[in-house]
């Protein structure tokens, strides 16, 4: 029974009950005849306080004093691991003390390993295998699949042929057009004091792409067989040497420029320690004393003379363009290739043309990538050969190898013309002259049309390809369009 003399506990708003009656209509809440701690009457449920929820416990222990607690609404706690003040007289009870949890709650049991990936689950990871985008984990148990199951295995195979088409092979040399870029930025962040003239910087390039390629060759490279291929008297013509034979026969034919600018020609010094007299002027002739000359077969150290001849080239020009008094007449010096002349601003574009013919002889002759020149370079090339074409077309006409000029007029007068289209990079449009290189072209008195793409052309002009298989459009006079093609092939020469 209770002791009188102890206060009743406080009662909190968790405690306030609504009085229910029961069915004499006595009082259960307080009265003398119902239960003092608020339990509910035997048989009968315990109401439950507002805003609870289930009851923590169905059988709640009793106090030490034989009492039932009586339940609480949760109080918010301040903070975590801590209880709610309680009021004034009021005593705790189990429900107020903070349960203790265990720091790390029991895991649920890991599941059994799962077997190896189904034919289903393998199949989906053929796009992503294909793309290299599998795991370690997955490449190995996607190809272990592969050699069971010949449907996937064909699939594979078709997935991968579909990235190649997406993803073309890329060498992983770097752009041959970052030296020109890099070139580009530097000076115009710093420019040149003594700058190259624009005429001159594509041999510049040229020769420096050619001498990238040459700085890994072995010796074994250096005397691979290299096929040099040109076109003369309406027929292609050819001559077998080696990497080490093209470099010498670049140094030999650049030679001309050189001894144009007052630098030592380098074949004057081979024939005479041969014992001859001065060689020859012709570049063809140049070249063959310059072979005859060597005691042995080209070496690579073939290439020390020739990278410092280039370098005493642009270096020369450049000085010679920087200077006020010949800046003007500088690309106008006359430079003789034995049976014609060039001034030197188009012998040095016609010298970066031969460097770039042969580099990729040599590429090819290796198997080795080599790209076009940049397309600002490549369009002097371009615009230098459509130059030339009435002068070769009047040749091959005093040859007897070209139909006679069907009407004359005067120099500087516009006549019959052909349109030449280069499509591409460094690409432009040209009128070429029919009847006499004097005359003008004209877009008014075109008769005749070919498109070409630029690399194709140069092709064309190299004599890497025969007038009959250059792939050109063609549209109108089919004469004048055969003899300006044969004209183009008959530019190139050894």
């Amino acid at each position: 029974m209770n002791d009188p003399e102890r206060p009743a506990p406080h009662a909190g708003p968790g405690d306030r009950h609504r009085a229910h009656d029961d069915q004499d209509g006595t009082a259960v809440d307080g009265g003398d005849g119902g239960p003092r701690d608020g339990s509910a009457a035997p048989g009968t449920d315990a109401p439950r306080p507002l805003g609870t929820g289930p009851d923590p416990d169905p059988d709640p222990d009793p106090d030490p004093d034989g009492r039932t607690s009586v339940p609480r609404a949760p109080s918010p706690r301040a903070r975590a691991g801590t209880s709610a003040p309680h009021p004034p007289g009021a005593r705790p009870t189990e429900q107020d003390t903070p349960e203790r949890r265990p720091a790390h709650p029991a895991s649920p049991e890991a599941p059994a390993s799962a077997g190896p990936p189904t034919h289903g689950v393998l199949k989906s990871l053929l796009g992503a295998w294909a793309l290299s985008a599998c795991s370690p984990g997955e490449t190995a148990a996607v190809e272990r699949h592969l050699g069971e199951c010949g449907l996937c295995a064909a699939e594979a195979l078709r997935l991968r042929d579909a990235v190649r088409l997406l993803h073309p092979a890329e060498t992983l040399d770097l752009d041959p057009g970052l030296r020109t870029r890099v070139l580009d930025s530097c000076l115009g962040r710093r420019p040149p004091r003594i700058p190259v003239p624009e005429w001159a910087t594509p041999y510049d390039a040229e020769t420096a792409r050619l001498d990238a390629l040459l700085q890994d060759f072995g010796d074994a490279e250096w005397q691979t067989p290299v096929r040099l291929r040109w076109y003369e008297d309406s027929r292609p013509h050819s001559r077998g040497t080696t990497v080490a034979g093209v470099i010498a026969h670049l140094l030999t034919v650049d030679g001309l420029v050189a001894g144009a600018l007052g630098l030592a020609d380098p074949l004057h010094a081979r024939v005479r320690a041969a014992g001859s007299a001065d060689g020859p002027a012709g570049p063809a002739a140049r070249t063959e004393a310059y072979w005859a000359a060597l005691l042995d077969p080209p070496t690579r150290e073939v290439r020390t003379p020739w990278r410092d001849q280039s370098h005493a080239l642009v270096r020369t020009v450049a000085f010679a363009a920087g200077d006020a008094g010949h800046a003007a007449g500088s690309g106008l010096l006359p430079v003789s290739y034995g049976d014609f002349e060039l001034p030197l601003r188009d012998a040095m574009v016609d010298r970066a043309f031969e460097c770039w013919v042969h580099a990729t002889d040599i590429a090819e002759a290796v198997d080795y990538p080599y790209g076009p020149p940049a397309p600002r370079h490549l369009t002097r090339l371009i615009e230098l050969g459509a130059r030339l074409l009435p002068a070769a077309l009047a040749a091959r006409r005093r040859a007897g190898l070209a139909s006679p000029p069907r009407r004359l007029g005067e120099a500087g007068a516009p006549g019959r013309s052909l349109r030449l289209e280069i499509e591409g990079a460094g690409g432009g449009d040209w009128y070429i002259p029919l009847d006499s290189p004097a005359a003008l072209g004209s877009a008014d008195h075109e008769v005749a049309h070919i498109a070409l793409d630029g690399t194709e052309f140069c092709r064309l002009a190299a004599g890497h390809v025969s007038p009959e298989e250059a792939a050109a459009g063609q549209k109108g006079d089919k004469e004048a369009i055969r003899e300006v093609l044969a004209a183009a092939a008959a530019l190139s020469r050894l």
